[in-house]
């Protein structure tokens, strides 16, 4: 049985815009809880999934999609054939807040199903 991510039990908060984009051990320590992913600049985050073919892929896509339409927090999707790339940053403060890594961990856990 795999081990329940603290943040994937989370939701996604609305961001207000009015606060600065997560940086240095704010970053390093949420980056622990998530696996596989990259940080990019300090500016957002990003994983390329893999699957054994198209349909695969685009049913992880659709999950995604639902998830992210449920917590109000929407991810860049790159579907090709057997792959699917994320990149998620909070727009409102051009950056990371905490609902990026809450929902890096629930597509993780999409792609462990």
């Amino acid at each position: 049985m795999k081990k329940t991510n603290r943040l994937s039990q989370k939701s996604c908060v609305p961001c207000p815009g009015n606060f600065p984009p997560l940086r240095g051990t704010s970053v390093e320590s949420l980056m622990s809880e998530i696996s596989g992913w990259s940080v990019e600049n300090e500016h957002h985050l990003t994983k390329t999934f893999e699957f054994s073919n198209f349909k695969k892929a685009l049913y992880f896509v659709n999950c995604v999609g639902d998830i992210a339409e449920r917590e109000g927090h929407h991810p860049d999707l790159f579907l090709s054939r057997g792959k699917v790339t994320v990149t998620l940053w909070t727009h409102k403060i051009n950056g990371l807040s905490e609902s990026d890594f809450i929902l890096a961990a629930k597509c993780d856990g999409v792609y462990q199903k």
